[in-house]
């Protein structure tokens, strides 16, 4: 049965999706926004500040279902421009320092919301 998690301490889905869904053990965390929850605006203009309100989003949902950064097991980025590759890897380093998951990144057209980047994860117990 899948059971969907829903936390404040997230933004809320923008569409017909949950922030995220478990399955089993796995847990999937729909993209995530750099959207402050509290405040409902993009925590900053520049892509380290998106990237940390991405992930610490994500990190969020996935406490509220009682996983950790640790368990996460694949995450995937999209970046408005490539060229913010280096500075959205320096921050995101700061989430997943060890045994870090697999990754894609790609740049991408758009992202909803003109946001600089999304982050989704796929978490495992």
């Amino acid at each position: 049965m899948n059971r969907p998690t829903h936390t404040d301490k997230a933004p809320a889905a923008i569409g017909p999706y949950s922030q995220a869904v478990q399955a089993g053990n796995l847990l999937f965390v729909s993209g995530q926004l750099p959207i402050d929850p509290a405040t409902g605006a993009f925590a900053g203009e520049d892509i380290a500040s998106q990237t940390r309100q991405s992930l610490t989003n994500v990190k969020n949902i996935l406490e509220a279902a009682g996983y950790s950064c640790a368990d996460v097991v694949k995450t995937t980025v999209l970046l408005a421009n490539i060229q913010d590759f280096a500075a959205m890897n320096s921050v995101y380093s700061e989430f997943f320092e060890e045994n870090c998951p697999a990754r894609a990144a790609f740049a991408v057209k758009d992202i909803p919301k003109g946001a600089l980047v999304e982050i989704e994860a796929i978490a495992c117990k």
